[in-house]
């Protein structure tokens, strides 16, 4: 009897430290300050019009219709670039975070920062409802034709920080669970090009419309020290 009452013991404190653990988690995006309003959307831009979009309580809904993605396919050759953009043009270096909430609904449904030379150049990097893994990160490099790399799996999780920084021309890419402890997915480069495009991309390529959440996003043109770590 003894033995037993310890035993259901040490279970009651596993489950509350895990039910702690997870509040914890939770509490941190919970206390997030969401930033987003409509004067934030009316200073950008967009490629591709959403379906529709909302803006409330600091987070905006982007309703897309299926159908809608950015890739250029190294099979077949073929290139999509339907997915709606919403973004703003900079010069220079800069660090660009954004928390997004996809609609998983359908397989590669996702919220990404994307980075936007021109049709042939381009950067997604994005949360997303992988065929591979599920929901996790993702990365597409397109320099002509479009990579497509599988990340961390993060299945568990409904809301993810990406960001993105820039130096001259060597681009990397981070994502967090809680907005402050960033860990690098990918560095690469892309051809010189002062002036680019920088923003989010929001797309449902094989399901139905689905709506994604952002609920927080942010430009700072500035120059990182080292752009493998912006914490």
């Amino acid at each position: 009897m003894k033995n037993c009452l310890i035993f259901v013991v040490l279970i009651i404190l596993s489950l509350s430290c895990n039910q702690g653990r997870m509040e914890s988690t939770a509490g941190n995006i919970s206390k997030t300050e969401f930033n987003i309003t409509g004067e934030v959307v009316s200073e950008l831009n967009w490629m591709n019009q959403p379906k529709s979009l909302t803006v409330n309580d600091g987070s905006l809904k982007i309703t897309v219709d299926k159908g809608t993605d950015f890739f250029n396919d190294p099979g077949d050759s073929s290139v999509v670039a339907s997915a709606p953009f919403l973004y703003k043009e900079i010069k220079g270096d800069f660090v660009v975070k954004a928390l997004v909430q996809p609609g998983f609904s359908s397989q590669w449904n996702a919220v990404a920062l994307m980075l936007h030379l021109d049709s042939l150049n381009w950067i997604k990097f994005a949360f997303e409802n992988s065929d591979a893994t599920g929901p996790g990160i993702v990365s597409v490099v397109t320099k002509g034709t479009s990579d497509d790399a599988n990340g961390v799996i993060l299945n568990r999780e409904m809301r993810v920080w990406l960001a993105m920084a820039r130096k001259g021309n060597i681009y990397s890419m981070h994502w967090s669970k809680d907005g402050t402890d960033f860990k690098m997915a990918r560095l690469t480069s892309m051809p010189n090009q002062d002036l680019v495009k920088i923003g989010i991309e929001a797309q449902s390529p094989v399901g139905e419309s689905v709506t994604h959440e952002v609920l927080f996003f942010e430009i700072k043109e500035t120059t990182v020290e080292d752009i493998r770590n912006i914490n």
